[in-house]
């Protein structure tokens, strides 16, 4: 049996994937830590493969997408030491299927690419994905299946702590989902700003994007809080937490024939 592992690194979170074929076999969602080493790295996921059963013997190829670079080289270093796999890293000139027409190309964040490939696939175009991730990103992929481009926000976690941080008096929040929009106190009042003052931004950019291409366009969100968030949005017609997973195998797949 010869598995896939994929690798989403994120300013906030990593998460990692096995695939058997189409099928997701494992995912695990850690915490991003720019100071791990390989070793530190290829312990963690020799424990995470030992927990669910699985070989590492068995992986067959490793994709990876990150938007830190430092970590870049740490988890190339980690497929060839830990793995023996040289790991495909989605970059410029890797073959995505996808034409870009974001300007200079090289500026699209690898995970955008990957996830318009996977929602692309899934519900054909034009089709948005709504990243919920430390920034909110909104990526647009034409009827054509071309990257158009996109809209970047400051995460939902960003504006909850620039709020506790430069107002003297306000206290830090949980992100969650208030009983009410009119809060009864400082914290359900800060809650309900947080929750539906980002819940209608989310909605107004969609709008606008849908105005904008004017054509029927569905909208798919992932990322971290997608599933916390998404309820009160109705624009988004679907989650999907592993979008980005989905579009590293797919990418792994069209580059496999160069891949070991």
């Amino acid at each position: 049996m010869s598995l896939l592992l994929t690798i989403d690194v994120g300013n906030t979170n990593t998460v990692l994937g096995v695939h058997d074929g189409p099928d997701l076999k494992a995912h695990w969602r850690l915490t991003t830590r720019r100071e791990q080493t390989a070793d530190e790295y290829g312990i963690l996921v020799r424990n995470l493969f030992s927990t669910s059963g699985l070989d590492p013997a068995g992986i067959g190829g490793v994709a990876l997408a990150s938007v830190v670079p430092p970590l870049t080289s740490v988890l190339v270093a980690l497929s060839r030491q830990y793995l023996g796999r040289e790991p495909l890293v989605v970059e410029p000139g890797v073959k995505t299927g996808m034409p870009i027409l974001y300007e200079p190309p090289g500026d699209v964040g690898a995970d955008r690419i990957v996830n318009g490939v996977a929602a692309f696939t899934a519900y054909g175009g034009p089709v948005v994905v709504v990243d919920f991730g430390t920034a909110t990103t909104f990526d647009v992929v034409t009827r054509k299946g071309e990257y158009l481009g996109g809209v970047i926000c400051p995460g939902i976690g960003i504006s909850a702590d620039a709020l506790f941080q430069r107002a003297a008096r306000l206290p830090r929040v949980d992100v969650r989902h208030p009983d009410r929009v009119i809060g009864r106190s400082t914290v359900g009042s800060i809650q309900s700003g947080l929750y539906f003052g980002y819940a209608a931004l989310v909605e107004g950019i969609i709008a606008r994007i849908r105005a904008e291409l004017a054509e029927p366009t569905r909208v798919v969100a992932t990322g971290g809080l997608a599933e916390t968030l998404a309820g009160d949005m109705p624009s988004i017609e679907a989650v999907d937490p592993v979008l980005t997973l989905t579009g590293l195998r797919l990418i792994w797949e069209r580059n496999r024939t160069g891949a070991r």
